[in-house]
């Protein structure tokens, strides 16, 4: 592969290695190359979040972020946030309020409330709303994921 590099990196706690063009999409690479399929392309250009994953502890829209900026780092996908078969308490959440129907949105916002509550323990409703802006959903009409992510705060999350 002409103008490919070796990137090395962690995903869901395991060090992975792949030989790709530097501007390869981390969306592409996590379904592609690492056949994590969890992570979703919505729009592909940024705007819906249904790509998001955790950098380095940081919620980003995997589909604008080049591998070759990836090396080194830790990537924390949908695949990734629960312990085990222990649920995250947004995973859980979501399952008890019924904050998914079709699912494509459902990891990125999943990983948005999962930062966001790491940020913020206690978010109000507002603070919840802004957390997820980033994130659209065209099922549930956002109520339901808001219950969940009120919801996962009562929950001790997986460790």
């Amino acid at each position: 592969m002409p103008d490919a590099m070796e990137v090395s990196f962690v995903v869901n706690a395991g060090a992975v290695q792949v030989t790709t063009h530097p501007m390869a999409r981390l969306l592409d690479v996590l379904r592609t190359t690492l056949h994590l399929t969890g992570t979703k392309e919505g729009c592909g250009e940024g705007e819906c979040g249904a790509c998001g994953v955790l950098l380095d502890g940081r919620l980003v829209n995997s589909c604008l972020v080049p591998i070759g900026q990836v090396n080194g780092s830790s990537v924390t996908t949908i695949e990734g946030v629960a312990s085990g078969e222990q649920l995250h308490a947004v995973q859980q959440a979501f399952i008890d309020c019924g904050g998914a129907q079709c699912g494509i949105c459902t990891p990125g916002m999943v990983l948005a409330a999962a930062a966001l509550l790491d940020l913020n323990p206690s978010p109000s409703l507002d603070q919840i709303r802004i957390g997820l802006a980033g994130n659209l959903c065209r099922c549930t009409g956002y109520m339901r994921i808001f219950e969940a992510v009120v919801t996962a705060m009562r929950i001790k999350p997986a460790s």
